[in-house]
């Protein structure tokens, strides 16, 4: 896969790291001299254009015509949105990825054709309140941009849901119990199903009801 980074910031060494790894070819383009000077410096396997990303023939410099993605990570959310749009409606990449600095904008973005927007405030915000609300919560993953987590909870024997089958237990209609961990034996739940003290619960769930689940299970938060 051909991959266009338009950006700055530290991640961008990350994500080049990530994707030649995979044997990804990976092309990068920045405004500053010294910055694609380092960048060159440092992944001396890939392509870095010195130049306004936002501009056409930057773009067209870059080869873009050949990408199959395409990631803005610039400071400025307008410039991700042009670069993404443009990238889309004029060169038709397949792909187009944008980070926006201002929540707001996510689904603007999207109304706007642009395939996939990440709000890093929504990140850090939602990280910052799970971990400061949801301290008995492990393992939390997010899949499809947040829209579902799926996270691991370690029963004790103090827990008001120790020795009930799982037809009695009153958890949020918005999340299931999909599998227990029991030892060594990964067991698929069915509603006579008996929880135990020492069991991890491998549970899917809207984020919105983490806590109503914590205290189902719990029995505080």
């Amino acid at each position: 896969m051909n991959i266009i980074i338009a950006g700055e910031g530290k991640e961008i060494h990350f994500l080049i790291k990530s994707f030649t790894s995979k044997g990804h070819e990976v092309i990068v383009i920045n405004k500053d001299e010294e910055t694609c000077k380092k960048i060159a410096r440092i992944h001396e396997t890939i392509t870095v254009v010195c130049g306004d990303p936002t501009k056409l023939d930057i773009l067209n410099d870059s080869g873009i015509v050949y990408a199959d993605m395409i990631i803005a990570l610039t400071s400025q959310d307008p410039d991700n949105l042009i670069i993404c749009q443009t990238a889309k409606n004029i060169f038709n990449v397949r792909k187009t990825f944008s980070i926006v600095n201002d929540p707001e904008n996510v689904e603007i973005f999207k109304q706007l054709g642009l395939d996939t927007v990440i709000s890093t405030t929504d990140i850090i915000s939602r990280m910052i309140e799970e971990k400061i609300s949801l301290e008995e919560i492990t393992n939390l993953l997010s899949v499809e941009e947040g829209k579902v987590s799926i996270f691991e909870i370690v029963m004790v024997e103090d827990n008001p849901v120790i020795n009930k089958k799982l037809s009695e237990i009153n958890l949020p209609n918005d999340a299931i119990i999909s599998c227990i961990l029991r030892g060594s034996d990964a067991i698929i739940p069915r509603g006579n199903t008996t929880i135990l003290a020492g069991d991890k619960l491998i549970i899917l769930s809207l984020p919105a009801v983490q806590a109503d689940i914590l205290k189902v299970l719990k029995g505080s938060i």
